[in-house]
């Protein structure tokens, strides 16, 4: 179930979770209507113990005493069962609507695009699914009761004040605009509090978060210490906010437990005088302290169900920012004007075909980061490559390289100018299809904690899952075969979080065999191979230049080796094309290819014919 948080943007946070809460609403009806008998019960309670002391003990009527004592057992029998079953289902009600909410919070995380997790902490995304949904789960099936339970306790044991005696119930319900404007200050201060606590937790899961990612770092540089006082800075400065918040709490608490305690004070000194005087019986002073509680604990209650309101608002406001998010990479409808922005159309714009052969083109694409649009990553990209071709892109760090190819694949889009794939602009073809038939090896490995097969089956389209045979071949393929046979259970060893056990060339040979397990048209290896050595690294070359089809490979590398055997290679600086060409071209141009060329394999310039490009290694 995906329920549009913008449809509720502008009502009450209340009247958004009520989409979620819709499909169980008749469990919701049948707590409330349990509820109800519970508290019928529980305001009949003091009229048998008023019929106790005026006919039994005051009057000596004894043979109603077993009458009213069965009476009185069979009503709490009763409220007991019905508020345990409000709360059996009250508590479902919650679970179940909190569930929805997670799952499409889940849900719109896979929708949202790098741009998104780009600007937002990971701790702030864990505490909107965990902090931030139980907060609403508390206030579904505890709160709303508790609420419900103060208001008809209240208004309910007020009447039956009044009916046994109206000038003490007056007496009693002159304290009351004093508990609502307490109430409201108590309120109006809380709301910006949580809102600081929920950041401050934030803050601090997502220091830990990076902390746990990162002991090894800092093991390695022996900053334990500095870390855990960073640590201590953000503990302190969330308890420095829970303490606001208490202080808050101290500051109306006892001006609310002090209104519960003059009630018990006006009953006893006023409901006292009239029984003296003879206006009102001794069983409607006993009746009357019974009922005290019900009007004593929603006022002392009130305070704190004020707080839990608060929480539930600023855990709403966060939940709702992020089911609100709007991804920039979203399915766009066939274009006519070119798909450059200005109307120029150079390809036909037909529908996408479901099948992507593997031609890549781009057309003069400029692209600078949303958040930054004064500074271009990439100028006048414009180069093509047909179906089954070889692409090989070198240059320094921070070129452009990855968000070049990274297009590809419609991670970004160009912020002028067009990507095709096949002739078609990337932005008209489904993203299911397109991403699909798009395999990309990151800079960044990444592994499940999962086995070492279940790991590369990762990478099957469809939740099918290939035979072993299957998986041992694409192993080989990206030389991970040898490896994983030496391990203690084979394909079947379970990896550590994020490849933790595992060596930089083993995680990055495990991430190529996971990429071409779904016999991708396009697979794009972006500094894949950096840490495997150079025999190895030639061994994948050889057995991915031997795959059945014709796959259009795309090579980032910093080593020549790895992309000198490219159709076409390009030559970045500054996020401009520089150099282009096969690599003997490029060799006999005397330019920038040809210097880092001469400096990785350690050749003079009068001697770069010495070099046999064929070799595995690249060596003389």
């Amino acid at each position: 179930m995906y329920v549009d948080p913008k449809r509720n943007e502008h009502a009450g946070n209340l009247r958004w979770l009520m989409a979620y809460c819709k499909p169980d609403l008749p469990r919701a009806v049948g707590g409330l209507t349990l509820y109800a008998v519970s508290a019928a019960m529980a305001l009949v309670t003091p009229l048998i113990s008023a019929r106790i002391v005026d006919q039994v003990i005051e009057q000596h009527q004894l043979q109603l005493l077993a009458k009213l004592c069965i009476l009185m057992i069979v009503v709490t029998i009763v409220r007991d069962v019905a508020y345990y079953g409000n709360a059996m289902w009250m508590e479902r009600f919650g679970q179940n609507t909190v569930f929805r909410l997670v799952s499409d919070e889940y849900e719109k995380l896979h929708t949202l695009d790098f741009d998104y997790f780009n600007h937002t902490r990971t701790g702030d995304i864990m505490s909107r699914m965990t902090s931030d949904t139980d907060a609403i789960r508390h206030l579904l099936s505890w709160v709303s009761y508790q609420a419900i339970n103060c208001v008809v306790m209240f208004v309910g044991a007020l009447a039956m004040m009044t009916s046994i005696d109206w000038r003490l119930a007056l007496a009693l319900a002159c304290v009351t605009p004093f508990l609502f404007v307490l109430t409201r200050k108590l309120s109006q201060h809380a709301k910006p509090l949580f809102l600081a606590i929920r950041d401050s937790l934030a803050s601090m899961n997502s220091m830990v978060e990076e902390n746990i990612e990162g002991n090894r770092v800092v093991k390695a540089f022996v900053r334990e210490d500095h870390e855990t006082e960073k640590f201590d800075e953000r503990n302190d400065d969330y308890m420095e906010r829970n303490m606001d918040m208490a202080l808050n709490t101290r500051r109306y608490m006892p001006w609310l437990d002090g209104l519960g305690f003059s009630l018990q004070l006006i009953t006893i000194a006023l409901g006292g005088f009239l029984v003296l005087k003879g206006n009102m019986t001794l069983g409607g002073l006993v009746a009357f302290s019974s009922y005290l509680w019900m009007i004593d604990s929603p006022v002392r209650q009130s305070g704190w169900l004020v707080n839990d309101w608060q929480r539930f608002n600023a855990s709403c406001v966060k939940i709702r920012r992020l089911l609100t998010a709007t991804p920039r990479i979203r399915e766009l409808h066939p274009r006519t004007d070119g798909g450059d922005g200005h109307g120029a159309a150079t390809t036909t714009d037909a529908a996408a075909p479901d099948h992507i052969n593997g031609a890549i083109r781009f057309e003069h694409v400029d692209f600078a980061f949303p958040d930054d649009p004064d500074t271009p990553i990439l100028t006048d990209i414009d180069f093509a490559v047909p179906a089954g071709a070889r692409l090989g892109i070198l240059g320094e760090t921070g070129a452009g390289k990855s968000t070049l190819v990274n297009m590809i694949a419609r991670f970004y889009d160009p912020t002028h100018g067009r990507v095709l794939i096949d002739g078609v602009d990337a932005r008209d073809w489904p993203l299911r299809t397109l991403r699909s038939q798009v395999s990309v090896v990151a800079q960044d490995t990444f592994l499940f904690s999962d086995t070492i097969g279940g790991n590369i089956s990762f990478g099957v389209d469809g939740g099918r899952t290939p035979s072993p045979e299957y998986i041992r071949h694409i192993a080989f393929i990206a030389g991970a075969d040898d490896f994983i046979e030496r391990m203690p259970e084979g394909y079947d060893t379970v990896v550590g979080e994020r490849g933790v056990g595992l060596s930089g060339g083993q995680k990055q040979r495990l991430s190529l065999a996971r990429a071409i397990a779904d016999d991708p048209s396009i697979l794009i290896m972006d500094d894949t191979t950096s840490a495997v050595d150079m025999e190895t690294e030639a061994k994948i070359r050889r057995h991915l230049n031997e795959l059945d089809g014709d796959k259009t490979i795309v090579t980032i590398a910093h080593r020549i080796s790895s992309i000198k055997d490219s159709d076409l290679i390009l030559v970045l600086e500054h996020g401009r094309i520089v150099e282009r060409g096969t690599h003997e071209e490029l060799v006999a141009k005397h330019g920038r290819y040809r210097a880092i060329y001469h400096r990785q394999l350690g050749a003079q310039s009068g001697q770069a014919q010495g070099y046999t490009t064929d070799d595995e290694t690249g060596a003389r």
